[in-house]
């Protein structure tokens, strides 16, 4: 059995409604750009079925179309999506995610064996699910199973910032207080590594709200 070590988790996101969003584009020195770096984690009702949320881990942002095609999933990091359903901000459950060989193989949602900066994949006890990574420019692939979807590839960033007006605003003394509407996206024109679970909500509990984070492990 495999432990790995926490490098960074991103916000909490409360999921009373439709859409969440948590983002963190910019980190500390040790995991900038970094394969297990987060940039994003949404949580939103599934388009196509009300009784469905969509959970969504991006990492290593900033990825230029250039550069897209030879990114990849680290075969060393591990993602997971801990689900608090009891409002105590411990994790009831999990949703692990990892690489291997061009697949992404999930497990769970299932309680977690521990808690704490390691983790054990929970490969032996829980239900296992794979889909092959999709490639850049490639057609989406998306494996459907025990009511559940999965996804993992290169998506455009869907975040949207307008960093230089933001440093402007936090700049004293400019006159400076507000966004322009509309804004400009920081973030055009570039990838994000995307991995994406769609669930039953009666897979993640039975009350009117969830915590949802998501942190990324590396092995050691």
């Amino acid at each position: 059995m495999k432990k790995s070590k926490i490098l960074i988790g991103a916000a909490v996101l409360t999921i009373a409604g439709f859409f969440a969003i948590a983002a963190d584009h910019i980190d500390a020195p040790a995991v900038a750009g970094d394969t297990s770096d987060i940039t994003d984690i949404y949580a939103f009702q599934s388009q196509e079925d009300n009784n469905n949320i969509v959970f969504v881990a991006n990492v290593q942002g900033l990825i230029s179309p250039a550069d897209t095609d030879a990114a990849a999933f680290d075969e060393n990091v591990l993602v997971e999506f801990n689900i608090d359903n009891d409002g105590d901000a411990v994790a009831d459950l999990v949703i692990q995610a990892t690489p291997r060989d061009g697949k992404m193989y999930f497990f769970g949602p299932i309680e977690p064996s521990q808690s704490g900066l390691n983790s054990t994949i929970l490969s032996s006890i829980a239900t296992m699910n794979t889909v092959d990574i999709s490639a850049y420019g490639a057609s989406t692939i998306v494996e459907s199973n025990n009511g559940m979807k999965f996804f993992a590839g290169p998506r455009d960033d869907p975040f949207f910032m307008d960093f230089f007006r933001y440093g402007d605003i936090l700049t004293p003394d400019n006159g400076i207080n507000s966004f322009n509407n509309p804004g400009t996206d920081s973030f055009a024109g570039t990838n994000v590594m995307s991995i994406v679970v769609e669930l039953p909500k009666a897979m993640v509990g039975s009350g009117d709200s969830v915590n949802i984070w998501v942190e990324s492990k590396r092995k050691q």
